[in-house]
């Protein structure tokens, strides 16, 4: 139970931060609106460092089922704690943007753009091609899955992959790249906890004029990592060293 806890809390953590400055920059009234996307990158870079670093060394600092599911598909992780892990982190990352929505309460009272409104939980393409969209959400999660497998267990072998507080920082730095690098297409969900999650608080939270929460395009940010991560264990196991 308490690997699940520290999930959820380090999920909790890299969306409080990550979420949070997206609303910093894309709400009205805010003091951060001239941080654009250099300050999304960075910040989402310390967002993963935080909840790495809080529970790497109890969880092994998942917080995305995509590294889940990779790690699990190369023999690296318990399939039986799969379905926990997942849940814990989807439930995470609601409470990360609940979070969000109560620091900014004032400004999204005051914002009436509803895609700077949905932008704040979930993620959406600069150009809609869904296909091109899951293409891009899988290349960037690859990177970042195959990343860990090396940042985390370095050479193929039989010990479990688990992340610890000092690979939170090469983490960190990954995904800040990945950021910067191929985030642009679709915002770099590269998780599907960090879409689904906060995509679910949009629909139930009471947002003035919010709009649609758009679950016609929340299946690319959750099958593009999960084909990444994959695909990431699979190239690690071919590669073999």
């Amino acid at each position: 139970m308490t690997v699940y806890i520290f999930e959820f809390i380090g999920t909790a953590m890299l969306i409080l931060i990550g979420n949070g400055i997206v609303a910093n920059v894309v709400l009205k009234g805010t003091k951060g609106a001239d941080a654009g996307w250099t300050g999304i990158s960075l910040a989402w870079g310390i967002a993963v460092f935080s909840g790495v670093f809080i529970s790497a060394d109890v969880s092994g600092a998942h917080l995305n089922p995509a590294v889940t599911f990779g790690l699990a598909t190369a023999g690296k992780f318990a399939w039986e704690l799969v379905p926990g892990y997942m849940v814990a982190q989807v439930l995470g990352a609601m409470m990360g943007n609940l979070l969000v929505w109560l620091t900014y309460k004032k400004q999204y009272d005051a914002t009436e753009d509803q895609g700077a409104l949905l932008a704040t939980f979930s993620t959406a393409p600069a150009i809609r091609s869904p296909f091109w969209n899951l293409v891009t959400e899988i290349i960037g999660t690859f990177a970042l899955v195959f990343g860990v497998f090396y940042i985390a267990g370095g050479t193929v072998s039989d010990e479990p992959i688990k992340l610890g507080a000092l690979d939170a920082l090469p983490v960190a730095l990954l995904v800040m790249g990945i950021g910067f690098g191929l985030g642009g297409p679709t915002g770099y969900a590269i998780n599907p906890a960090r879409d689904l999650g906060p995509r679910i608080m949009h629909a139930i939270l009471p947002l003035k004029g919010k709009g649609s929460s758009d679950w016609s395009y929340a299946w690319v940010p959750i099958v593009g990592p999960l084909i990444g991560g994959a695909l990431a264990a699979l190239m690690y196991m071919w590669i073999g060293v």
